[in-house]
């Protein structure tokens, strides 16, 4: 049986957030897949640090790695997008961040997001004829997008996989772990 901390090892994962991330959403996949040996790199439109949120109140704030000029999707093997309101509002208007998504998709190289997190991808154009859940006030958004919007802790449509709210963590964090290590067995294998 492969061990937990090797489960992951050698993938690259892009954790795309600014401002008011929802510091669940953020720190605790991240903590999995960190465990796991994937390498992740917060990027953002700015340098410096981020500032977290814990529903309405300011929690940590987190370092960023790389922005997003000097970020490459190539050099990357998965997205993760946490939610928080303001993160998600404000990450959609950045033309780099939807250009960044983009190109994941492109590739088919997984998508886990949460939350408000799914607005980068309904601005990005990429919701039509997909599945996922998000928080439930953006429901109406994905759907307007051409997207089909479903109340479920955890769900996967090809490359994505989505989930509610910080309670669903969870199940979010064991579909993370399992996709991400598909994705690293079907790219050994190519």
């Amino acid at each position: 049986m492969e061990q937990t901390n090797e489960r992951l090892k050698g993938i690259r994962v892009a954790i795309l957030a600014t401002d008011g991330f929802e510091q669940a959403e953020l720190v605790d996949p991240r903590k999995a897949l960190d465990e796991a040996g994937a390498k992740t790199s917060v990027i953002s439109p700015k340098r410096g640090k981020i500032q977290g949120m814990k529903h309405d109140e300011k929690a940590n704030s987190v370092d960023v790695d790389l922005t997003f000029d000097e970020a490459n999707p190539d050099d990357f093997d998965a997205v993760l997008l946490p939610g928080g309101a303001l993160n998600a509002d404000a990450l959609r208007m950045v033309e780099p961040a939807r250009n960044f998504i983009r190109k994941i998709d492109s590739h088919r190289k997984p998508i886990a997001v949460i939350c408000h997190g799914p607005w980068l991808l309904v601005s990005s154009g990429l919701t039509f004829e997909r599945t996922l859940t998000s928080y439930f006030t953006i429901q109406d958004d994905i759907r307007n997008s051409g997207g089909v919007w479903v109340d479920q802790e955890v769900v996967q449509d090809r490359n994505w996989i989505s989930s509610r709210k910080p309670d669903d963590i969870p199940a979010f964090n064991q579909k993370i772990l399992a996709v991400f290590g598909e994705a690293k067995a079907h790219a050994k294998g190519a």
